[in-house]
């Protein structure tokens, strides 16, 4: 068994939560890794005294998978306070707990972003949903998310104020065309859990899966450029040969025959800026209604951990959806953004660092909870990990890897 190569290509959630279950088996799994750190699109960085996640993430404390490969408590997860700061063309005002409580939401705040019926209609898919299972969800009937919530009965005012911006920043789409099954998905694990952030960024989340690996060996800047059955082509012109390959990363850019089968990804924008002091003042979201502008929404990271900045300075996270900017000119005008709904002069919002991610989530028409080991099989020998499989989540990247595993563990098994 410990003799068996099985090598791992990406070390991202999916490729960590393989290499972790196949430790459980008794392998010794090999991952290549393409750069010089784990954790795929779950990365931060440590820049002028401010950790800078790879893009605005939270990590949803409901989420079944998490639950399963994650020590919460020494995560040192700091949680967002539920709801938002809806920032209007002329005033702002905050939401408390809109999917979490709607009924204790206090009428007069509530008012501005929707109508009475609007709350107890908020309430009423709150309970739907806790009733139905993840599996029950992604089975249920899918439609455009926008369509759904005006079929549901939400006023256009509500859906203009909250969902629109709120589920905008989640699926990085302007529509909401992402499928309702995401949308009752991440609506339930809002309403049931919290959304959190370790207090150090979260690369702790793939530092913390890498920890409880003991047999695997990770290999970094080991680009591979082509898989053919189970023979790994490197970049550096070298190869390998395995006898079982899981790809963990996307797999069209390591087999050429998958080129042309999946769908152009989500881009976003990351921009981070630092100020005297928080405008918002509490860890929670700031969303901007309509399309006029560039922003969709801001968080103060170190509102929500401390340890985000060491400098005495705050740190905003600004979430961009669609641009056609230059890096200066987006500043700029990002900034000149921030001066109007803050009315602190845009000079005072000192730039740091811009992420342009080109693969922030998989763009997918059929979203699926799970699927059996046996449809995570490529070609022989040969299997996939990564939320592209199933729906654009953490929980999904870490299901994917422990399907991937499972598949390749029963592959291994005697047949009697």
């Amino acid at each position: 068994m410990e003799e068996t190569k099985i090598y791992i290509i990406g070390a991202g959630l999916s490729g960590l939560v393989s290499a972790l279950e196949l430790e459980k088996a008794g392998y010794s799994p090999i991952i290549l890794e393409a750069s010089d750190r784990i954790g795929g699109r779950v990365k931060t960085d440590v820049l002028k005294g401010f950790r800078m996640d790879h893009g605005f993430q939270v990590l949803l404390t409901a989420y079944p998978e998490t639950q399963k490969y994650l020590d919460y408590s020494a995560l040192n997860l700091k949680l967002f306070s539920p709801g938002a700061v809806i920032f209007g063309e002329n005033e702002s005002y905050i939401i408390s707990d809109p999917l979490r409580n709607p009924l204790k939401i206090v009428s007069m705040a509530f008012s501005k972003v929707g109508t009475f019926l609007d709350k107890v209609k908020m309430f009423s898919l709150t309970q739907d949903l806790k009733k139905k299972s993840e599996a029950e969800i992604f089975a249920s009937e899918s439609k455009p998310t926008l369509q759904y919530l005006q079929e549901y009965g939400f006023s256009p005012q509500i859906i203009e104020n909250f969902f629109l911006p709120f589920f905008r920043g989640i699926f990085l789409e302007p529509h909401l065309n992402t499928s309702s099954r995401m949308f009752e998905f991440v609506f339930k694990m809002f309403s049931i859990g919290h959304a959190a952030i370790p207090a150090k960024g979260m690369g702790e989340i793939p530092e913390m899966l890498r920890k409880q690996l003991s047999k695997t060996q990770i290999f970094f800047d080991s680009p591979v450029d082509e898989v053919k059955g189970t023979e790994i082509y490197l970049k550096d012109g070298s190869s390998l040969e395995a006898d079982k390959v899981i790809i963990a990363t996307q797999p069209d850019k390591v087999m050429p025959q998958l080129q042309g089968q999946f769908a152009e990804p989500q881009r976003v924008t990351n921009l981070y800026f630092s100020t005297q002091k928080s405008f918002i003042a509490r860890p929670m979201i700031g969303l901007i209604p309509g399309t006029k502008g560039l922003i969709n929404n801001i968080v103060y990271m170190s509102d929500v951990s401390s340890e985000y900045s060491s400098e005495g300075r705050a740190l905003l996270s600004v979430t961009v959806l669609d641009h056609d900017y230059s890096g200066d000119e987006l500043v700029k005008k990002v900034q000149a953004e921030l001066e109007r709904i803050s009315r602190v002069k845009a000079e005072y919002f000192h730039h740091e660092k811009t992420y342009e991610i080109g693969y922030a989530l998989p763009k997918l028409e059929d979203l699926k909870y799970e699927i059996p080991p046996t449809e995570a099989k490529i070609v022989d020998n040969v299997y996939l990990a990564g939320d592209f499989l199933l729906n654009g989540s953490i929980n999904a990247s870490m299901t994917s890897g422990r399907i991937a595993a499972q598949a390749v563990i029963g592959s291994l098994m005697p047949v009697h």
